[in-house]
């Protein structure tokens, strides 16, 4: 059983001012059992007003280190409110681990089909994850890849699995692939920290662009720009997605009015073929060759490094 932060200040405030707290301020069933208990008690004010109060100081003491595990009620709110609660914290207020909801894991993950040098806490750090294995950035603020690496951002978590079987495309840079998810702001974080470029590969449709430009651009500005393979046009024409582009663009229009060459090229095939395309497409299969020729016909602008 935990005590809501909200009763716990309340019986605090009872214990600094030594009076009683309006009792329409306490609604709760553990202080409906603290009343049962006799830790508290109720004094009527008036027909409509009444008032609670803790008759011995001693009895509270040990009924919150008993029922809740609390030793110090002023240390248990300031943690909480603090917002800085680890499971250690929790358990030494309260003897309760899940106390509050504590992120615990930090970061995101990497992955890469060679070798990345950076530097972690500024000592050599390599990323090489073995194969079947990615490598988690915990302590995201102190890892630097390499100023000539290119960050590559994938959306969907197929991609990011086979990635070695998309490096065709991404024959023209040395890049570090990491994760959308899980979903969470250190990535971004990360991102706006170094200077590397970051190019966001995901579904070449409204929902790709939407989080592309809601979730990255905006945070990244110049640094970020929205990757469109040589190959798309075709693929498109191929194996686009009719169905889901009717569904997408009905509610995603706001999303077309962009400066970014890349989306502009894209959102101009999407209305031509009147498909979308999902990003899965181009993990290389013995029915899908990058090596087709008919595959690299798309004149692309060159994104920045």
């Amino acid at each position: 059983m935990t005590l809501p932060l909200h009763i716990a200040k309340k019986i605090q405030e009872m214990l600094t001012i030594e009076a009683g707290v309006p009792a329409s301020a306490m609604h709760h069933s553990i202080v409906q059992k603290m009343l049962e208990d006799g830790i508290l008690q109720k004094k009527q004010q008036g027909k409509t007003k009444a008032l609670l109060f803790i008759p011995m100081r001693d009895n509270l003491q040990a009924y919150l280190h008993n029922k809740f595990g609390i030793s110090d009620l002023q240390q248990y709110i300031e943690k909480q409110t603090g917002g800085a609660l680890t499971r250690a914290d929790a358990i030494a207020l309260s003897g309760n681990s899940k106390l509050q909801r504590i992120r615990t894991f930090y970061g995101f993950l990497a992955t890469c089909y060679h070798p990345v040098p950076g530097t972690l806490y500024e000592k050599p750090f390599i990323v090489e994850p073995a194969e079947g294995t990615y490598t988690f950035i915990h302590e995201w603020q102190h890892f630097k890849p390499h100023p000539s690496i290119t960050i590559v951002g994938i959306e969907n978590p197929e991609n990011f699995r086979y990635i070695h079987q998309q490096e065709y495309l991404f024959s023209n840079i040395q890049p570090l692939f990491v994760s959308r998810y899980p979903q969470n702001n250190d990535l971004v974080k990360w991102l706006q920290l170094i200077p590397n470029p970051y190019l966001h590969f995901g579904d070449l449709d409204f929902e790709g662009i939407k989080i592309y430009l809601h979730e990255y651009k905006r945070h990244l500005g110049d640094k970020a720009n929205f990757f469109l393979p040589s190959n798309t046009e075709a693929l498109l024409g191929k194996y686009g997605n009719r169905t889901l582009y009717d569904k997408q663009y009905k509610g995603q229009k706001s999303v077309l009015t962009n400066t970014e060459q890349s989306i502009e090229i894209l959102t101009r095939l999407l209305h031509q073929y009147k498909k979308v395309l999902e990003q899965e497409i181009f993990i290389t299969r013995s029915e899908i060759s990058h090596s087709d020729p008919e595959i690299d016909t798309l004149p692309l602008p060159p994104f920045s490094i």
